[in-house]
């Protein structure tokens, strides 16, 4: 395993124009050899100013967005037309904006009355994709919660220790509410990591996961670990604020 590199910007802008610039220079690199890009977007608030600025030139020229294929990380169990939906997000900040194909976006569905068909639905899909595949994601982007959870896997909840599906839904009591999400398990088989983490509110939370005791039933964002891939931390000075060096 790779040690995570860690790259401290001076303020949440600062990381969301250096994570544009690294994802486009990644998929530019990965299509001079293959005909597409497999990302999976990061629900929550880090990543809008991220997806502005990819959906604006010069990134909307520099990308060829009817190579990329889009999958999401994580999904509340709510309404498409809710704002709090992360597929819905995505769609008004950036997919709206670029030319990808729609056979190519990928949504979690929450029009379905059992959330476990869907998650069965999502995880078929990615079988189809990266079954026979050493690695699965060639991005995948990743926010931390203040508590140090990360895709839905919160503290304290069965579903950090799930080895076996790679898609997996359960009901979040704190929240009432489903939640689908990724498990660790297609996580890590990412051939690239990028958490996003802004905020003086994640600073505790950074220190515990990036140079704490492993504890992943309090900080879950420590089972994020590739084994063939790469994981980089972006973060601002402020997140960065109670690292050790």
């Amino acid at each position: 395993m790779i040690s995570p590199a860690l790259h401290i910007l001076p303020d949440a802008e600062s990381v969301a124009q250096h994570a544009a610039q690294f994802i486009t220079e990644r998929i530019e690199q990965t299509l001079r050899s293959r005909d597409r890009f497999t990302m999976a977007l990061s629900g929550g608030s880090t990543p809008k100013r991220l997806h502005e600025i990819l959906s604006t030139e010069p990134y909307r020229s520099r990308i060829d967005w009817s190579k990329i294929h889009i999958f999401w990380g994580d999904e509340r169990y709510l309404p498409f037309e809710d704002e709090r939906n992360n597929a819905r997000m995505a769609y008004d900040t950036l997919l709206n904006k670029v030319n990808i194909p729609a056979e190519q976006i990928h949504i979690m569905r929450t029009d379905l009355p059992d959330p476990r068909e869907s998650s069965r639905q999502y995880e078929a899909v990615l079988h189809q994709y990266f079954d026979g595949k050493e690695q699965s994601f060639d991005l995948l982007l990743l926010g931390m919660g203040d508590d140090g959870h990360t895709l839905s896997l919160f503290p304290g909840t069965e579903v950090v220790h799930e080895t076996e599906k790679w898609c997996t839904s359960f009901f979040l009591n704190q929240q009432d509410m489903f939640r689908i999400t990724l498990t660790k398990t297609i996580a890590n088989k990412s051939a690239c990591i990028l958490f996003l983490t802004t905020g003086a509110n994640k600073a505790m939370a950074l220190k515990e996961v990036l140079q704490g005791d492993t504890n992943i039933n309090l900080y879950p964002s420590q089972v994020i670990q590739p084994e063939y891939g790469v994981t980089h931390w972006m973060v601002d000075k402020a997140a960065a604020s109670q690292l050790q060096d």
